[in-house]
């Protein structure tokens, strides 16, 4: 297990990396997966988010350990692409869990703007 430290820096390095994958800065759809997903725009990433939410529930329905790590993790990945998508990083969506910690959930969503 990681300590909060290096976790913050795995989630920079990797945001750094998919961020160099951005059309933008020359991701190359031929050699990246990212670059490719990020090519063919939202519908793309977004559609991967929806699938491994997806399979993050069925694993965890199944009572799979080793799989919800595993999904979780595809989960994350493919969410982290969305954030590069749209210029964000990690530490925005850390920033935001900070914000909220110490609140109830209920508290928190009452909180929330209608949409």
């Amino acid at each position: 297990m990681t300590d909060s430290a290096s976790s913050a820096e795995l989630l920079s390095r990797l945001a750094d990396t998919l961020e160099s994958r951005l059309p933008a800065r020359g991701g190359d759809p031929q050699t990246s997966y990212v670059a490719k997903l990020l090519a063919r725009g939202p519908d793309a990433f977004l559609k991967k988010i929806g699938e491994e939410a997806t399979e993050l529930v069925m694993a965890a329905k199944d009572g799979a350990p080793e799989r919800v790590v595993s999904e979780t993790a595809d989960l994350w990945f493919h969410c982290m692409v969305a954030l590069a998508h749209f210029g964000l990083r990690p530490d925005d969506v850390l920033a935001e869990l900070a914000r909220r910690e110490g609140l109830s959930g209920l508290e928190e969503k009452a909180r929330r703007p209608a949409p």
